[in-house]
């Protein structure tokens, strides 16, 4: 947004320079990017006029002109062919200073002295979108009215200055002039002084009987108006009208299209004018587009519309894209006999939606996005047929055509001064803050302690009390605002206790030579199929998501398993045939579905070994990998953690080898299990070796681990080993058979060990044998065997007793 200083200076008085008021603007939140001081480095350059022309003696592309300048007449030679007689034309005199740095001194061209150079648009450092196509090459001719011998600044309106503007979008009262000058005006203390608009409205017949106006969707469009005007006369503009444009960044058409940019400047309401005789009936209806219907817009460019794009059209074809750009058919000309000259108010997502769908943005399209004070409407005609009329370029017919099927009435905000002071940390009495919201324009209404608002229409913004508290301390002054240190709970930053034991995790397997993959929380369910999970299973009750990345994950998955074997049959479809992986992830089980809660997130590891033992190597086997590696990394783990005391028990679970499948439990929690992976499974997922999993539950790896272990002092006594070898049936668990010698042993007994196991031809079938170390040990004296025997003997009794167990000789 640029807005001229000047064109301020229209509404409100300003004491300030451009720069301090930038400043204060920039405080007062509506921050000022450049101060641009317009006709820079520009000096000795007057209006000249060109009292006599004619061809240089000796030179056939020259030519010397007399130009009045008022004060004196010069002789200067000139190349530019586009100089006759009676223009008036910009004269840079001896001792004139250009933009480009150029200093114009007394020279002679092919013997005749010039004193001076008529100047280009170019080389006043004008750019060339702001002025018309024929000004934009040779000299630039200045309208047949303009006084002579005058500053070039004061002629061209470049003494003046220009603030640009970076608004945030929801400043849409910002995006015009009155917007910013109102700002100032709250900021200085002084009057905003606002344009009159008593119309005389000479046309004839009036407005609702020369067109009629429909809107067919109101929730796209809930403002149409349109004033009709007679006796068209198009032409230029006036010299200050075309001033204020080219400052805001825009060219000069012609007095219609002129005043409905300047307008749309001005007052923050894009306008737009139908050459009236080229509509159908009359008439306009805002509509949708009609399937494959195409429309010609202002540049001359044919676009193709899409269903869901909102026109304007007349009774035979759409004649404009609503507030994005009219349509060329229509187009104001200068054949132009009457005009009907519309203001409307859209739905900022429609045009913004149509506007990058066609790739096409416009200072309308910009400001409808924003949004526009609907109530503006109706001031945006009367402003623009006031112009229109006072040039004498038109007839107003009396009375306005006025569709407005859903009112909106304003809003209101209440709130008391102690939350406004609480919320910005401050002390203002509430009579500062009436006064504020008054010079803001807001209407006050104070009861007892409570003060309701009712916020103005061009405030689209304001809709809560925190909105209330930015409006009183951005003009009560973020400098009068005191500093304080924000109060609050302070917690130090660190990692959680269980991300400390992952990373313990972590260091353990990666110790190990596992590497850890990441994969999707994504899955399809056909992954439980070949997982080869049980319909009935609680596993496949996966949350659906609704709008999945892609077909082939439509589910949050409910274990790690799935994604685990597509990486291991990613990597063997590569060669890559020996390794071991693992993950640690979340998984979603719900409670229910549909989802009526979060889901559970529970923390699982899971990993996997493949391929053989050891790496390639004369000095080691080439053995395979086999359940005890799998359930040697879970052991591993768990010595990491310093979790002791859990048993291993067989298990069944449907994506493991039955038989070959264990699960480990302490003190009643699950902790996890290990196992061979189901033939089945391996044949769904195209696996041809054998493939070792174990999937742990993080959290109640948590639970168990011991985090900072306790002292215990070396022994200062020796102890006494014995082993222990007995022979029993093979249904018989080893640790059934280690729980029974702990609870026989005494308290004597410091350890157990299972250091062998033994089936063959010394040993019965269906039998095997089962050897133990047993360490005894004293903290306060050296122990006897006497000691031990008793202890010894009704461990052997009670393994006779129960498992029919006999000691090995």
């Amino acid at each position: 947004m640029r807005a001229s200083f000047k064109w301020l200076q229209d509404y409100v008085e300003i004491n300030e320079t451009p720069e301090k008021l930038a400043d204060m603007l920039t405080m007062a939140g509506i921050p000022v990017a450049a101060v641009e001081p317009l006709g820079q480095n520009i000096s000795g350059v007057v209006t000249g006029k060109v009292i006599e022309i004619g061809p240089h003696p000796d030179a056939d592309k020259l030519s010397v002109c007399k130009i009045d300048i008022g004060t004196e007449v010069l002789t200067i030679v000139t190349g530019a062919t586009n100089v006759r007689q009676g223009h008036i034309v910009p004269v840079a005199t001896v001792g004139a200073n250009l933009p480009n740095g150029m200093n114009i001194q007394p020279t002679k061209l092919r013997g005749m002295l010039s004193y001076g150079m008529l100047c280009s648009t170019e080389e006043l450092n004008i750019d060339n979108k702001l002025v018309s196509p024929e000004a934009r090459n040779g000299i630039y001719i200045l309208p047949a009215d303009t006084a002579v011998g005058i500053d070039i600044r004061t002629a061209l309106g470049l003494d003046d200055v220009v603030l640009e503007f970076e608004l945030t979008a929801n400043r849409a009262d910002c995006f015009s002039i009155i917007g910013i000058a109102r700002e100032i005006a709250v900021l200085t203390g002084a009057s905003l002084k606002k344009p009159m608009l008593n119309l005389k409205e000479t046309g004839v017949e009036k407005a609702n009987s020369l067109t009629n106006i429909q809107i067919a969707d109101s929730s796209l469009c809930p403002r149409f108006a349109a004033r009709v005007l007679t006796n068209i006369k198009v032409g230029p503009s006036p010299a200050w009208m075309q001033h204020r444009i080219q400052a805001a960044g825009m060219r000069p058409i012609n007095n219609i299209v002129d005043v409905t940019n300047f307008v749309m400047l001005e007052l923050g309401q894009p306008m737009h004018a139908y050459d009236y005789n080229l509509l159908a009936r009359h008439s306009l209806v805002v509509r949708k587009a009609n399937p494959g219907e195409k429309l010609t817009t202002l540049d001359g460019i044919k676009r193709e519309l899409e269903p869901d794009m909102l026109v304007i059209a007349d009774a035979v074809q759409a004649v404009g894209i609503a507030g994005v750009m009219g349509g060329l058919a229509t187009e104001v000309t200068a054949n132009t006999q009457n005009v009907l000259l519309e203001a409307a108010s859209f739905k900022g997502v429609s045009v913004r939606r149509t506007s990058r769908a066609l790739g096409l943005r416009s200072e309308a399209s910009g400001r409808f996005e924003r949004g526009v004070d609907t109530a503006n409407v109706i001031k945006a005609l009367d402003r623009a047929a006031k112009l229109l009329e006072d040039m004498g370029a038109c007839q107003v017919c009396p009375g306005i055509v006025d569709v407005y099927p859903d009112m909106q009435l304003p809003k209101q905000v209440a709130f008391t001064p102690e939350q406004i002071n609480k919320y910005l940390g401050t002390d203002i009495p509430g009579s500062t803050m009436k006064d504020i919201l008054k010079r803001l324009g807001f209407d006050v209404d104070v009861l007892a302690e409570k003060i309701t608002v009712t916020v103005p229409t061009w405030r689209g913004d304001v809709t809560l009390p925190a909105d209330i508290c930015e409006e009183i301390a951005r003009i009560y002054g973020y400098n009068n605002v005191p500093s304080t240190t924000p109060a609050g709970s302070m917690a130090q930053g660190k990692q959680s206790y269980t991300q400390t034991i992952v990373d313990k995790i972590k260091a353990v397997l990666t110790g190990s030579g596992f590497l850890e993959i990441i994969s999707f929380s994504f899955t399809h369910p056909e992954a439980f199929d070949k997982l080869n999970i049980p319909e009935g299973s609680s596993l496949r009750h996966a949350i659906e998501v609704l709008n999945p990345i892609t077909d082939d994950f439509p589910i949050l998955r409910t274990t790690l398993l799935g994604g685990l074997m597509d990486t291991i049959v990613r990597n063997l479809s590569r060669k890559n045939e020996e390794f071991k992986l693992y993950e640690i992830g979340a998984v979603y089980l719900p409670e229910n579905l549909p989802l009526k809660e979060l889901p559970q997130e529970p923390l699982m590891l899971c990993g996997a070994i493949i391929g053989k033992r050891h790496p390639l190597a004369w000095n080691q086997t080439r053995d395979m990998v086999d359940f005890y590696d799998a359930k040697g990394s879970v052991e591993a783990i768990l010595e990491g953690l310093r979790i002791g005391g859990y048993t291993v028990e067989a298990d069944v679970n449907p994506s493991l080898h039955p038989g070959k499948t264990a699960v480990i439990k302490k003190e009643g929690d699950i902790l996890g299990t290990v196992g061979e992976v189901h033939p089945e499974v391996l044949n769904a997922y195209g696996i041809n070796r054998k493939v070792y999993l174990f999937e742990l539950n993080v959290e109640a790896l948590v639970k168990h681990a011991v985090h900072k272990p306790g002292y215990q002092a070396l022994p200062k006594f020796p102890a006494i080993t014995r082993d222990l070898a007995v022979v029993l049936s093979e249904s018989v668990p080893a640790g059934d058979v280690t729980q029974a010698i702990i609870a026989n042993a005494g308290p004597l007994l410091s350890s157990v060990q299972l250091f062998d196991v033994y089936t063959g031809q010394q040993v019965t079938a269906g039998s095997r044998s089962l050897a133990f170390s047993l360490t005894f040990r004293a903290n306060d004296r050296t122990l006897t065997d006497v000691e031990i025997d008793e202890h010894y003997k009704n461990i052997i009794v009670y393994l006779e007793n129960t498992f029919e167990a006999k000691l090995r000789e």
